[in-house]
């Protein structure tokens, strides 16, 4: 995987913009980042206002963007899976956790791929209550969109999984993406050994026989 591109946003009196500034420049020196363009704000507020940023040092690392001071080991960390699918859902994780779910749907509007990263926190049961609620508020929100529908098969082998609870969220979600092809999975779960999983399969069966 080839090093991201980063794109740091300034201003002349932000007191921590410099060392965010000579930090991603040593990441460029040793081959961590491929590129790096700054841009003050005072001089280029238009840049600031497309992106819709208010305050800096503010940092987009490849399709991850990360706003305040981060140290070189963290940023050195994010750079090296800000293009993966396990960075992203990182990423995600971490605006759900802060509860900066606005920006994550923005974010995932802007890029609908971006909706396959929320699947790493449907399965992750340590995840706490409050991302696992954030996850499912994004992935609702995109219900019956193609890239909900586009995460079909892999909604289907989370229906599988051995935690009720990743089972049950999965069911709910293959009934939301408003595809007959979800039946099979969510029938196979109408016997399941966990009474709130029969229920939310057969519930989504409906869902998706009312819509056909």
């Amino acid at each position: 995987m080839s090093a991201p591109d980063a794109l740091l946003l300034i201003s002349t009196h932000c007191p921590h913009c410099p060392a965010m500034l000579a930090t991603l420049a040593d990441l460029v020196k040793q081959g961590t980042i491929g590129r790096l363009e700054a841009v003050n704000l005072e001089q280029h507020p238009e840049v600031g206002q497309a992106l819709g940023v208010r305050s800096v040092p503010w940092l987009r690392l490849g399709r991850i963007e990360l706003a305040g001071v981060h140290g070189k080991a963290e940023l050195a960390d994010w750079a090296a899976k800000a293009d993966s699918e396990e960075g992203i859902a990182d990423w995600l994780h971490l605006l759900l956790k802060e509860g900066q779910l606005p920006r994550a749907q923005a974010a995932i509007e802007a890029d609908p791929a971006l909706l396959a990263a929320l699947l790493p926190i449907v399965d992750n049961v340590e995840a706490s209550l409050n991302v696992r609620l954030g996850a499912g508020v994004l992935l609702e929100t995109f219900a019956g969109s193609d890239a909900l529908r586009a995460l079909l098969p892999r909604l289907g082998d989370l229906s599988q999984r051995a935690d009720a609870r990743v089972r049950a969220d999965a069911c709910h979600y293959l009934g939301l993406t408003g595809d007959a092809a979800a039946k099979s999975w969510l029938e196979a779960r109408l016997a399941d050994e966990d009474a709130d999983v029969r229920e939310i399969a057969a519930e989504s069966l409906e869902s998706l026989a009312s819509a056909a």
